[in-house]
């Protein structure tokens, strides 16, 4: 097997109506994924409880997180932990560019 380097910021498309999902690393327990989101947020009466603790990083964009009793801006550069059931729902993505988080899930035995 040979290694080879790999960019987050590849094969960017110009724009998409639905958020996209790539898995960069799978091992037993955690899970490494690129989203990308143009504009999107989660419905309205949506929140993720999930079972396994979250770790996200903003690249590029802009974001907001409801965590319920407050709103999280993220701007490039900025993470947060978000441990599993709490939940939480996107507000916000910057409609005029991409907006790439990297998501690290971790304790994923138990849900993913």
């Amino acid at each position: 097997m040979q290694i080879q380097p790999a960019n987050i910021f590849a094969s960017l498309p110009e724009h998409s109506d639905q958020e996209l999902f790539t898995t960069l690393l799978e091992r037993p327990g955690c899970r490494i994924e690129r989203i990308i989101s143009y504009g999107q947020t989660s419905p309205e009466e949506f929140w993720y409880d999930q079972a396994w603790d979250e770790w996200v990083l903003l690249t590029q964009g802009a974001a907001e997180i409801d965590l319920g009793d407050r709103k999280v801006a993220l701007t490039p550069g900025d993470h947060l932990f978000i441990p599993a059931g709490q939940k939480h729902r996107v507000t916000l993505t910057a409609p005029d560019q991409p907006t790439i988080w990297l998501a690290v899930h971790l304790n994923t035995a138990t849900g993913v």
